[in-house]
């Protein structure tokens, strides 16, 4: 540990979390103090972090620190003294007496809706369990009386895969088609394997298979233009779709469909915030602030644990590691922060495609940061610049109404929740955590 002169030596002795997959971990200090700071085994002790005054609590500081996965003991610099705080988990250590913690994955019964720490102490608003379920209904009574026919536009494309094409052909295809909103095959297996050869490759590999060896077929889920919204987003929360193809037929027997639309569940947002925008001063929940509720996952604090884990990326980390983040933590994306844990971009499963372009699934995806990775899918070349049409940001204070309309945007699927001035990521709500919400 260096010495309380606050000159760390920064190139000796630092922990290396280049290529890491790190956990964003928000560390409070609540007992007052002028200069507070931070340190641990987290950055090699270092390095002082410093801490920031919580508005509204002058005793109560924060910081969020990225860490990789493990255990750690940390300390805290408060006004030139090296001090713990014995309300937390301590034990002796090679600094003395020294907080602890680990990262290691906790039990699911745990509620995955974290408070962030810079709303301690200060009263959350709350409404009674009652105007809830009322609010609640209201909202599924509206979604079960109208269809999927009010999603369909007057005029659209859809584009549709035959499932003997072979997988090279379909991965560049949607890199065309659909913009650049991994594969593990060889070139040549790209070229000969079909659609539906790699989706029986895969239903082997994860075990969905019959007595004899043969893989279990999945049954199509889809809808038709007199389905009731509730059920279609029923249906969306149920199998972890993105979309749900819409299929009609004129025909009795049902024979020969037509492919009318890709319903999405922000389709269905927009029909339940257009409805009801104008009458939010009827349903309190909507203009409860998004921290008040169980709604998203949060940075975990020290000493809270959280069943949903929430990871962070450099944008030196390795394609490799958020490819099997994505794939092992079942998201849909990963935020990607600078040293300061600011939001910078986000890696998402649809940024996939963009592989295709020059053939960079080929190349070795370990030597591929997903800062190389990302460039594929853009024009410009300036170096972790943000842009913002890629990802949407929202604060802790935004009312539920105003998150439900960011969402309820064509081709936003989550909002990443931020310190206001700093973007230092707070936690990630998805269009799916809504609806969970809102049908209770």
């Amino acid at each position: 540990m260096f010495g309380s002169d606050r000159n760390p030596a920064r190139d000796a002795g630092r922990v290396s979390t280049a290529g890491m997959v790190l956990l964003p971990i928000q560390f409070t200090w609540p007992h007052g103090g002028d200069d507070v700071s931070i340190c641990g085994s987290f950055n090699g002790w270092t390095e002082l972090v410093r801490m920031s005054q919580v508005e509204g609590c002058p005793n109560v500081f924060k910081a969020v620190c990225a860490v990789p996965h493990g255990s750690h003991e940390y300390k805290f610099f408060i006004d030139g003294e090296w001090r713990h705080d014995e309300q937390q988990p301590h034990r002796n250590g090679e600094y003395g007496i020294v907080n602890t913690f680990d990262t290691l994955p906790v039990p699911a019964e745990v509620s995955q809706h974290q408070i962030p720490a810079v709303i301690l102490n200060q009263t959350i608003p709350r409404i009674s369990e009652e105007d809830l379920r009322a609010s609640r209904y209201q909202i599924s009574a509206f979604l079960a009386a109208h269809t999927v026919y009010e999603l369909l536009p007057e005029s659209g494309k859809v584009v549709a895969l035959a499932v003997d094409l072979p997988v090279k052909q379909a991965f560049h295809i949607l890199a065309e088609q659909l913009g650049n909103h991994g594969s593990t095959l060889t070139e040549e297996e790209l070229q000969t394997h079909t659609i539906s050869a790699w989706k029986e490759g895969k239903a082997r590999r994860n075990g969905q298979v019959d007595g004899h060896g043969r893989p279990i077929p999945r049954h199509l889920i889809f809808a038709g233009p007199g389905d009731n919204l509730k059920d279609v987003a029923l249906k969306f929360l149920q199998n972890g779709v993105a979309t749900i193809p819409v299929i009609h037929s004129s025909l009795e027997d049902g024979s020969f469909p037509q492919l009318l639309h890709l319903a999405s569940l922000s389709g269905i947002l927009k029909c339940v915030c257009r409805y009801f925008k104008h009458c939010s001063g009827s349903f309190p929940m909507l203009q409860l602030p998004i921290y008040a509720i169980p709604l998203g996952t949060w940075v975990p604090r020290i000493g809270e644990s959280s069943s949903r884990s929430f990871a962070m990326l450099r944008p030196t980390s390795s394609l490799s590691s958020a490819l099997n983040m994505l794939v092992q933590a079942r998201v849909s994306s990963i935020p990607i922060v600078d040293d300061n844990d600011s939001l910078l971009d986000i890696y998402s499963r649809s940024d996939i495609t963009a592989l295709a372009k020059g053939r960079a699934y080929t190349h070795n995806l370990n030597e591929m940061t997903v800062y190389q990775a990302l460039q594929l899918g853009q024009d410009s070349n300036s170096p972790y610049e943000p842009r913002t049409q890629r990802f949407q940001m929202c604060l802790h204070t935004d009312t539920l109404l105003k998150v439900m309309e960011q969402l309820a945007n064509p081709g936003v699927r989550r909002l990443v929740i931020v310190e206001a001035g700093s973007n230092r990521v707070e936690g990630i709500i998805s269009l799916s955590d809504v609806f969970r919400f809102l049908l209770g």
